[in-house]
């Protein structure tokens, strides 16, 4: 959980002051480790859960305040976007039944989230990626209210002095200009922490890394953004690209970006980590500080280090280093950033129990990997997971193997080695282990949900089957069984209960537009070729300019000499359009009184999609 009374660093003054304690915070952590001071046991586990607030509709819905005042619990708190919260759960020691503890906990926490969400007409659904988000709800004003959220978009926004370019190609290929860092609004997460002994923190943080690309291909869960079918898990390129504060004229230089998989192993100790952090990223926030981290330690007090916190919340690696202080005493962790929210519950302490199971069972001959392994294949292989889930093909202890038989041949094993030699209990290895091998028998969350958008696209447009698919998420989410079982969705799957349909829901998104300078020739034959009967003109923004009808062009085609015009001499510039949001039944009044049979759709005065008499 980060701070959240902070301001912009912006005045000299304040400056200098941050910069002074977050040196000192340094060399207090140098201290507590010389000192032994840092918790080596026990090692304690713990998570963080986000979840997505949606309406009747299945839509984001701007209820995260309202439902958090309600829930008057500090485990919860808020996010960037206004229909996302978190649930922080309590560290639990690693030994014996702790995941099926730790099951309990966050099932408690969501039922009384789940509980409180329905007086406030919400539901709760867990994705990586909700499917039905669209634009508008990563507009500026979804931001949560609240001036950590501002001051770091602005002080983001101010360092690009550029809009982001979010650019993602999969199957399909994402490509838009944002105004803001709102984009990461779109990603939840299952935060997963494990606490690591300080003198052999440096190799431990090398095998997470070693091991992400693996762990991650199993647990894929965001496939689909906008309604375009990208990567497995296309948080890791959304995010990289929605929190960068590179300008487009930085990319090719050897700037990191702040949300990064890294640029070599790591070396040397723990605080060698957090300098190179530093080194390479200038702070732009700050927050009160009241007492001096060194002198503390003098005085036989354990210190918070607030400053190199507040750093270290500003950069966003899929491992990141934290440092904390529990029961009064501070201990070092690893948080592993690139997991999901969802399918279900179960599988997420599942993907605890794998990572922490395998992060404990290391063979010995992966003992400093850092000088067996390039670290640009642990790289290569982390990216090749998320563009390809369970697909990938690993470069795994010099030779490529399957995600497949990796994990069942490798990880597998070693994941219950790793979680009997910390005193789990079989039963708890059993059962959640037993999770990630029928997934990767059967199918994880971005599989299930590829093959399921694919069939409703059969039938629905994509908005409707967007929404859909997020109705159908929630509904097997209730049941709790891992995603393994869920049955691919049928192309006939029925609408939404009581689903009130708007334009979105039937109109083409994919169209043929031309110029106003283009030949009436070239139109005549793309309306030939295609069978369409209207042909919208636009200008290179997209905005509308025109109608060409079948009518408007057929008095070119009985000329016998035909002379070369362009589309601005026949095209009929006063357009009847309408918006996304208009009501089906409307949108066909409209047509019905004007005797037209077609209707563009706009937003800010961009074509987005048509809808015809066919469509009604």
């Amino acid at each position: 959980m980060g701070y959240l009374d902070v301001s912009n660093l912006s005045k000299k003054k304040d400056r200098a002051n941050y910069i002074h304690h977050l040196l000192n915070d340094i060399r207090a952590l140098e201290m507590m480790i010389e000192r032994n001071l840092i918790e080596e046991s026990p090692i304690r586990i713990g998570a963080e859960q986000e979840f997505c607030l949606v309406d009747e509709q299945y839509e984001p819905t701007s209820s995260s305040l309202d439902v958090l005042k309600d829930l008057n619990d500090p485990h919860f708190t808020t996010e960037i976007g206004n229909f996302i919260l978190e649930v922080n759960l309590d560290p639990i020691i690693l030994n014996d039944r702790c995941f099926s503890s730790l099951h309990k906990q966050l099932k408690s926490a969501m039922q009384k989230a789940k509980t409180v969400a329905k007086a406030h007409q919400s539901k709760i659904v867990l994705a990586g990626i909700m499917p039905s988000i669209i634009l508008e709800n990563i507009s500026l004003d979804k931001m949560t209210p609240m001036k950590r959220y501002e001051v770091l978009n602005e002080a983001i926004t101010k360092t690009r002095r550029e809009d982001f370019n979010i650019h993602i190609k999969g199957v399909d290929e994402l490509n838009l200009l944002h105004d803001s860092v709102m984009l990461e609004g779109c990603n939840t997460s299952f935060q997963m922490h494990l606490q690591v002994n300080p003198h052999n923190f440096v190799d431990t943080y090398n095998w997470a890394q070693a091991i992400a690309g693996p762990v991650l291909s199993a647990c894929t869960n965001s496939p689909i953004l906008f309604g375009k079918e990208l990567w497995s898990e296309t948080r890791i390129a959304l995010f990289t690209q929605s929190i960068d504060t590179r300008t487009n004229s930085y990319v090719l230089n050897e700037n990191q970006s702040r949300v990064s998989f890294g640029m070599d192993w790591q070396r040397g100790t723990i605080t060698d980590i957090f300098k190179n952090n530093i080194s390479r990223f200038r702070s732009f926030l700050t927050t009160a500080y009241i007492m001096d981290s060194v002198d503390m330690i003098h005085n036989g007090e354990i210190p918070k280090l607030k400053a190199l916190n507040l750093h270290n919340g500003t950069i966003y690696p899929w491992n990141r280093v934290c440092y904390g202080v529990y029961n009064d005493k501070p201990h070092l962790r690893i948080e592993n950033r690139y997991i999901p929210s969802g399918p279900t519950l179960v599988d997420e302490i599942a993907n605890l129990a794998f990572w922490v199971g395998v992060m404990t069972g290391k063979p010995k001959k992966y003992n400093d990997i850092h000088k067996i392994w390039d670290f640009k294949d642990v790289k290569n292989n982390f990216f090749n997971a998320a563009r390809y889930g369970m697909a990938t093909q690993f470069y795994w202890n010099g030779k490529y193997i399957s995600s497949h038989d990796l994990i069942l041949d490798e990880l597998l094993p070693m994941a219950y080695k790793g979680l009997y030699s910390v005193g789990i209990s079989p039963e708890d290895a059993e059962f959640y282990l037993k999770v990630i091998k029928d997934r990767v028998k059967s199918h994880n969350g971005s599989e299930w949900g590829i093959r399921s958008y694919r069939n409703l696209l059969k039938t629905y447009k994509r908005y409707e089957a967007m929404q859909l698919l997020t109705y159908h998420i929630y509904q097997k989410q209730q049941k709790g069984y891992p995603v393994s079982t869920w049955e691919v969705l049928k192309p006939n799957t029925s609408k939404l209960p009581k689903s009130k349909q708007t334009v979105k829901h039937i109109m083409n998104t994919d169209i043929f537009s031309v110029d106003k300078k283009d030949s009436i020739e070239l139109v005549l034959n793309i309306m030939k070729w295609k069978n369409i009967h209207h042909m919208p003109v636009t200008d290179n923004t997209k905005k509308l300019q025109g109608i060409l009808s079948w009518k408007d062009v057929e008095g070119y085609l009985n000329k016998k000499e035909k002379e070369t015009i362009y589309v601005s001499k026949l095209m009929r510039k006063h357009v009847i359009v309408t918006d996304e949001h208009c009501l089906i039944e409307d949108a066909a009044k409209v047509m019905t009184d004007n005797n037209i049979s077609l209707l563009p759709v706009l937003r800010r005065g961009k074509l987005i999609g048509l809808i015809t008499t066919n469509d009604l």
